[in-house]
């Protein structure tokens, strides 16, 4: 187990479920408040945003699993409504994203 003291700088791995730091993914399952609408994951946020103006954004917001709002961006149908800026913008909107997972829920700050 890492801890913040750690001299080990190994990297941390966490997209695999049940695995330690699980919770660092986007896929993890933390809604967050954000634009004054609930996302069921960082991910329907980050994924919803591409597509901001259009019924992908909030079909998106409305997929059961942070994997299917990650597929569906991916389809060409629906990447082709992909957000101009998209390159410009897509750090700062997952930053948002981030700075909304871990400050709204304690137990993620306190990791």
């Amino acid at each position: 187990m890492y801890s913040r003291l750690s001299s080990d700088t190994s990297p941390i791995r966490f997209y695999e479920r049940g695995q330690p730091y699980f919770e660092f993914t986007n896929f993890a399952e933390f809604p967050i408040q954000l634009d004054g609408k609930t996302w069921p994951t960082s991910e329907h946020y980050f994924q919803a945003q591409k597509f901001i103006g259009t019924p992908y954004e909030e079909q998106v917001r409305n997929l059961p699993r942070a994997r299917d709002a990650f597929e569906l961006s991916r389809r060409p149908e629906v990447s082709q409504w992909l957000r101009k800026d998209w390159e410009k913008v897509k750090q700062d909107v997952m930053y948002k994203a981030l700075l909304a997972k871990f400050s709204q829920h304690s137990n993620l700050r306190d990791m």
